[in-house]
């Protein structure tokens, strides 16, 4: 694989995960992280959600709530989720402190304001390699069906873009034939780092 991936969602949990769990199976230079102040996972009511700092382990969150209600989350879904997050990294990880993973050719977001705001960021950081990196934004839902769809559909377009020399060149026309194909609009921007 040639070119090096982030998946980005808005906790690192769910729909950056599935990919990232999806692509690193499939031999793929990738890492995820989310843009939120905080990961937040469902709770008993949505005036109740679980918080945690990016950071905190895997494993950690998955004690936790199976402590405080191991129905609950199994059913929903959550502890199944956590146990595949824990087999991929150790914790979430947060975008806006991830300078010193290093830079990244291709970044996917998941919803649209997950997008803005990766943008938004690399264009505060310093510009120095004058290095391209093609920000895509492919809309998914946050549950647990469609970030497997999701992370099926972004596979096939890491796939397609595996196949060329120079994303640069071909972006409008793999980005076209991705949404005639799979009948998704996607947004994409262009920044460097």
């Amino acid at each position: 694989m040639k070119f090096r991936y982030a998946m980005v969602c808005s906790s690192n949990q769910n729909r950056s995960m599935e990919s990232h769990s999806l692509l690193k199976k499939q031999g793929f230079d990738v890492s995820s992280y989310g843009t939120g102040a905080h990961v937040k996972l469902p709770g008993p009511s949505l005036r109740e959600p679980n918080v945690y700092e990016f950071g905190t382990p895997y494993k950690q969150m998955f004690d936790d709530l199976r402590r405080k209600d191991p129905e609950l989350y199994k059913r929903n879904g959550i502890l199944p989720m956590l146990k595949r997050n824990l087999s991929v990294k150790l914790a979430p990880q947060r975008w806006q402190d991830n300078a010193l993973d290093g830079s990244f050719d291709i970044v996917f977001a998941f919803e649209e304001k997950v997008f803005d705001m990766v943008i938004e960021d690399l264009h505060n950081r310093e510009q120095v390699l004058m290095k391209s990196v093609l920000v895509i934004n492919l809309e998914v839902k946050d549950n647990h069906e469609e970030a497997a769809i999701g992370a099926r559909l972004t596979l096939d377009l890491c796939q397609e873009l595996e196949k060329v020399e120079s994303w640069e060149e071909s972006i409008d026309d793999i980005v076209a034939a991705f949404e005639k194909q799979h009948r998704r609009k996607l947004l994409y921007s262009i920044s460097f780092y």
